[in-house]
């Protein structure tokens, strides 16, 4: 049986079947099942990994420019924009924002683009939908999707992209995203409002059909073309119709999953959503594996031909004008246990890995400037590592609201200011994320308008300069300030008291000790006693929405890539307690609010780089925020995989992602070689077992009775 097994390319640890061997398959693992997949309600990156690859939002982000950048993907062109004042007419593009009444977005649709195969869209020879009204026949004989005899396909229509903006709105659907649009689309609230009238008269489980009732601010106007109203002025709504919750829902797809009997095999948007994009869904087996495969009705798509300077040198564009998607499956298997799923992809069963804390040493070598590289061991398997910053950041929020760390006051300013010197965030990253981010000069992270790197970005309250870097000011420094603030060597000057800040958080499980003695270690520089406050989620935020906190950790992760969606997280009016938005911080000056409406509505350039530059100022001085870090993702990707480029805004990026599988199955057989020798140990000691038994019997038996 060993001398057979050489015989064979099969691995025998292999957990994919010997059939896709040399396939060309995408492996990737995932640690739970996303909540949602339907598009009005997922809103989670593990949703996003599935329904980007499905849906086709009419905007996509390009691959490779940064910064990042919109462009078509179901549309002609981008969509036109006209602004309308209170009595309809137009007006020009550069009309001062107070005086738009309307916003009016105009999107066509290019023609030819068909639906992936399903069985909505089944007709019968009389042109009939096949399983609209569903059988009882039908209900008795199909239990799993697979057991679907009929699929069908249509073209896309821009009514399809009219019925998924009226679903953000339905009752039946409950999105998140509801609020904040009920806000600009015309007559939002009260087609909301009319359709639950027409729900609650309704039962609970009945289709609701959409088309029938019109909504003002989105109108379909041909086949091909639909027009969206907004109020006033909005321009990061264009990022919007990048996302999941603009992709089309074909009306009769919608109808057909309310059927009866539907839900309870499990036929539904959420497991099963369907789309016009590269890949479908055809396993949805969350508790093992779910899997996407190559739409065969997909329009077609080619890898750009062109992006950044060195993209070129970086093999980047080696693809350029190939036609998309480049792997035929994609297959993703469960795993909950961080070692198992490290382990796997070391021996070749996974295309691409994170580093976890647990792995970290084994995975990562930092050169001699300190920059992370894969270790030697990975190195001499092929395996590179790339490290994107994520758009977003983290960081430790002063409630302004509170009468010892808020105000305005030079006091209370000085005070937030000897804080945010002395609390090490470099030490922290280096410590509790292995490096694995960038200390925060302010709230914008890389890759978003209004960055800048090194001693551009430099936030001159924490930091100064030296020889051509930036270093954190000294702790002399921040004591300095904390004296200006009242309370030299950490008491009150007037009273003597001890300083006592309390710090709000959510730290659970074995880390928490640490994570709370460190803060309490860098406060303690300053001779600031610190109280900490752990509670669980529900209760925190309750804090937060009540005002009741001094120091709090928070984060923030960016929805679209504009630096309003970081910036809008110190306007006065979104203060948490006063209107419940998310300005946890309560932060309220009017100077930065001024500045912060005018830049909000300003096209990307010199002008709105000079006031977010202003708004950073104020932010800075005032302190609102220990800015934190942005946090870097570290990414492993094996040596068959071609040369790829993060994209942290983007989700529908595995159509780009190519392999080289005969590769890869020719690694798998070196790196998973039998150890035969245990074997052969374990064998040798049997048989010494055997012929000492045998020896001994036979002795006995020769031996003469007394």
């Amino acid at each position: 049986m060993m001398l057979l097994t050489g015989c064979t390319q099969r691995v025998w640890n292999d957990p994919y079947p010997n059939s896709e061997r040399v396939s060309n398959i995408l492996y990737l693992s995932f640690l739970e099942r996303p909540k949602h997949l339907d598009p009005a309600q997922a809103y989670s990156a593990d949703a996003y990994a599935l329904t980007a690859q499905i849906l086709e939002p009419p905007l996509q982000y390009h691959y490779l420019k940064r910064p990042y950048t919109l462009i078509p993907q179901t549309l002609t062109a981008m969509p036109t924009l006209t602004y309308l004042d209170a009595a309809g007419k137009s007006l020009p593009v550069t009309v001062n924002p107070d005086l738009v009444a309307e916003s009016v977005y105009e999107l066509h649709v290019r023609p030819g683009i068909y639906y992936q195969p399903h069985p909505a869209f089944a007709r019968d020879e009389t042109g009939q939908p096949y399983y609209l009204p569903w059988r009882t026949t039908d209900r008795s004989q199909i239990h799993r999707w697979q057991d679907f005899k009929h699929f069908g396909t249509r073209e896309l229509t821009a009514d399809d992209y009219v019925y998924e903006i009226k679903r953000l709105a339905s009752p039946q659907v409950n999105s998140p995203i509801f609020g904040l649009m009920s806000g600009y689309i015309v007559g939002f609230k009260a087609y909301e409002a009319m359709l639950a009238h027409v729900a609650n008269k309704a039962g609970p489980n009945d289709y609701l059909d959409l088309r029938r009732y019109d909504l003002p601010g989105a109108q379909v106007l041909d086949r091909y073309t639909y027009r969206i109203r907004l109020h006033g002025k909005y321009p990061q709504f264009l990022y919007w119709l990048a996302m999941p919750f603009f992709a089309p829902v074909p009306p009769e797809v919608d109808a057909f999953y309310h059927q009866t009997g539907m839900a309870k095999r499990n036929f539904s948007l959420d497991w099963h959503p369907v789309g016009t994009g590269p890949y479908q869904l055809t396993l949805m087996d969350p508790n093992w594996r779910m899997v996407l495969e190559r739409n065969p009705n997909f329009h077609g798509e080619r890898y750009p031909s062109e992006g950044e300077p060195g993209d070129a040198a970086a093999g980047l564009l080696h693809d350029a004008g190939k036609p998309l998607p480049f792997v035929d499956k994609v297959v993703f298997s469960l795993e909950k246990e961080v070692i198992p799923n490290w382990n796997k992809f070391l021996q070749g069963y996974y295309d691409f890995s994170a580093i976890s804390s647990d792995t970290f040493a084994q995975a990562i070598t930092p050169d001699a400037q300190g920059q992370p590289h894969p270790s030697p061991a990975l190195q001499a398997h092929g395996i590179t590592l790339e490290t994107p910053t994520m758009p977003a950041v983290g960081y430790v929020g002063f409630n302004m609201l509170d009468s010892v760390v808020g105000g305005y006051s030079a006091r209370a300013r000085a005070l937030r200011q000897a804080i945010s010197i002395a609390v090490n965030y470099e030490e922290f990253i280096s410590i509790f994320m292995n490096g694995r981010g960038i200390a925060a000069q302010g709230p914008i992270p890389p890759g978003i308008e209004g960055y800048r790197a090194g001693v551009l970005g430099m936030n001159p309250v924490i930091y100064h300069q030296v020889n051509g870097h930036i270093e954190r000011r000294s702790l002399a420094d921040a004591q300095h300030l904390l004296a200006v603030a009242g309370y030299p060597d950490g008491r009150d000057a007037r009273t003597g008291a001890p300083l006592v800040l309390y710090y709000d958080n959510t730290y659970t499980g074995p880390e928490a000790k640490a994570y709370v003695d460190w803060m309490a270690k860098q406060l303690a520089k300053l001779k600031i006693q610190m109280i900490s406050r752990s509670s669980d989620f529900n209760r925190f935020q309750d804090k937060i929405r009540r005002g009741n906190t001094q120091l709090f950790v928070a984060g923030w992760d960016a929805d679209y890539p504009d630096p309003e969606n970081f910036l809008f997280l110190f306007y006065g009016p979104n203060s948490k307690v006063s209107s419940g938005g998310e300005n946890d911080a309560n932060y309220r000056n009017p100077q930065y609010d001024v500045l912060f409406n005018q830049m909000k509505y300003l096209d990307n350039g010199p002008e709105r780089e000079k006031l977010i530059a202003q708004m950073l100022a104020i932010l800075q001085q005032d302190a609102p925020w220990l800015f934190g870090y942005f946090p870097r993702q570290y990414v492993l990707s094996q040596a068959w995989v071609s040369p790829w480029k993060p994209n942290m805004i983007a989700n529908n990026t595995l159509k780009y992602v190519q392999i080289d599988p005969g590769l890869r199955a020719r690694r798998r057989v070196a790196w998973n070689q039998p150890v035969w020798w245990p074997l052969g140990i374990l064998g040798g000691g049997v048989l010494a077992l055997v012929a000492s038994v045998g020896y001994t019997r036979r002795k006995r038996e020769r031996s003469l009775a007394r």
